[in-house]
């Protein structure tokens, strides 16, 4: 018997009156969480629903997430978490794909109009059966687009036995971004999600008198789902959801509820240090460990952050597909700035070429990893799983370094690397010298179309405030700090680059 609902159900056990949840003004108790977890596992399965079948939680970061995902988990059944931004076609492709049997979905504001596209998903969908909407209204039991939460709750007892799952069964199912044709579904047991949050719990000491966890990043996405929430969930530490990342709330946020642990994505902790010199925010002093993955960090965001919050950025590395967290800069070993660490216990990672051979010394070459970490395989998709698994290792299409000390640095995605000419240029590198530049605040570097060269190499860049820093400058600058073949030739100047729900800079949108 394995099941993941474990990391909520020893928590509400040992310490039931502890805080698990922080949302606004509220303040939402362990046993609270269990109580109502168990009543929405009593709703699964009065509608039928249970072992090995799957369910689909559309959901900001608000305390309905882990009622619903660890009620879906207790009921022995799956979770499937959906992006929040998905429009009503890509909805109804995820339940298909998944065969999923019912779907839980937020009601949404005018801003994020959640509930209409879930429904209209939902109809689309063959073989989904049930609609829950999760009012925005706390406790509403109606609603325009069908049955509330509250009113099929009512009379469902708060007592639930979880069904007893192996390790090996499927948890939850984490559809890839599908930079690449159509979204997959990573399957990903018990045992993966499990040990990954066992591992990440160990890996960083706890805070004296107690630890406050900031959920910022998406909890559809696995790294808040098992690095803040599941991990968070199994310390016993109090989550604090933020459903939208702005850089003043967060930081007044973290202020307010001494907040010791947070993790989020580069563009994130550039926000965070952009606000806190643009507008002199005060600092938040009670932060013990901060974490960044989803993307490389620009080494001078790093650098700032240190100088400004007095302690390092612990980066680290992982997929969907590996539960997430495959390598980290870990407590009680040198921290290199500007890698993802070393493997996590019980995890293996090499270099490999094209052919699956290994790269022995530094590389660069594709990162594999085998491990505990690893998928079941991509659900329904027998030859996407093949491309990407042998032997039990799994290749990421992330190319990178290792250096004598085994620790591994990205150099970029395999698919963003622009040839230029017949010679490799990885954008990540370009980015970390630009942003070297004083009047750089954020880069993002992609290879455009050229008649001759195949690829040109063009930055787009957000400017620091009040900086007139013109193209030709800029591109004059670039060509004396970078080899003639990689400097970009082509500079445009923005106010925003586009980002995916989880705060990646969406490179497709700018090519």
């Amino acid at each position: 018997m394995l099941n993941l609902s474990v990391v909520l159900e020893d928590s509400a056990r040992n310490n039931p009156d502890g805080t698990a949840v922080v949302f606004g003004d509220m303040r939402l108790p362990y046993s609270m969480i269990d109580t109502v977890a168990s009543q929405v596992a009593n709703l699964l399965v009065s509608r039928g629903i249970g072992k090995g079948d799957k369910v689909a939680l559309a959901c900001p970061n608000l305390p309905y997430f882990p009622f619903v995902y660890y009620g879906i988990l207790k009921a022995g059944a799956t979770v499937v978490p959906l992006n929040v931004l998905l429009q009503s076609r890509e909805i109804a492709y995820h339940l298909d794909d998944c065969e999923a049997k019912a779907l839980f979905c937020f009601e949404g504001t005018p801003e994020l109009p959640l509930g209409e596209r879930g429904r209209a998903g939902f109809e689309a969908a063959e073989g989904c059966e049930h609609f829950f909407v999760l009012p925005a209204t706390p406790l509403a039991t109606e609603s325009v687009h069908g049955e509330s939460i509250w009113a099929a709750l009512g009379g469902m007892p708060a007592e639930f036995e979880t069904v007893q799952t192996s390790g090996d069964d499927t948890a939850v199912i984490l559809y890839t971004s599908g930079t690449t044709g159509q979204p997959k579904g990573a399957e990903l047991s018990h045992q993966n999600m499990l040990m990954n949050v066992v591992v990440c719990d160990e890996m960083f000491p706890s805070a004296a008198d107690g630890d406050v966890f900031m959920a910022v990043l998406p909890l559809f996405h696995s790294f808040g789902q098992t690095v803040i929430m599941n991990t968070g969930f199994r310390r016993g530490a109090a989550v604090v959801l933020m459903p939208r990342f702005e850089p003043g709330d967060a930081l007044a946020l973290m202020r307010r509820e001494g907040v010791t642990f947070f993790a989020g994505v580069p563009t994130m902790y550039w926000g965070l240090l952009t606000k806190i010199h643009a507008e002199g925010a005060e600092v938040p002093d009670t932060l013990k460990v901060a974490v960044a993955g989803g993307a490389s960090s620009p080494v001078e965001v790093l650098r700032d952050f240190e100088r400004t919050f007095g302690i390092g950025i612990l980066e680290g590395y992982g997929l969907s597909e590996t539960s997430p967290v495959a390598s980290f800069n870990q407590p009680g070993r040198p921290t290199k700035p500007g890698t993802i660490g070393t493997p996590i216990w019980g995890v293996e990672m090499k270099l490999i070429d094209g052919d699956w051979k290994t790269v022995e010394g530094e590389g660069p070459g594709e990162i594999a990893i085998r491990g505990h970490n690893i998928m079941k395989g991509y659900y329904n998709r027998p030859e996407a799983t093949a491309e990407v698994m042998h032997d039990g290792w799994f290749r990421t299409g992330d190319i990178a370094t290792r250096d004598a000390d085994g620790y591994y640095a990205i150099i970029d995605r395999a698919k963003d690397m622009i040839i230029r000419g017949g010679f490799n240029v990885y954008p990540r590198e370009l980015e970390e010298v630009l942003m070297t530049h004083e009047a750089v605040s954020l880069a993002a570097v992609v290879g455009v179309p050229h008649d001759s060269h195949g690829e040109e190499v063009k930055a787009y860049v957000i400017r620091t405030p009040g900086s007139a820093i013109t193209e030709e400058e800029l591109i004059a600058w670039c060509r004396e700090n970078m080899a003639a073949y990689k400097y970009p030739r082509i500079v445009e100047f923005r106010d925003a680059l586009p980002m995916t729900a989880t705060g990646k800079i969406l490179k497709r949108e700018l090519r």
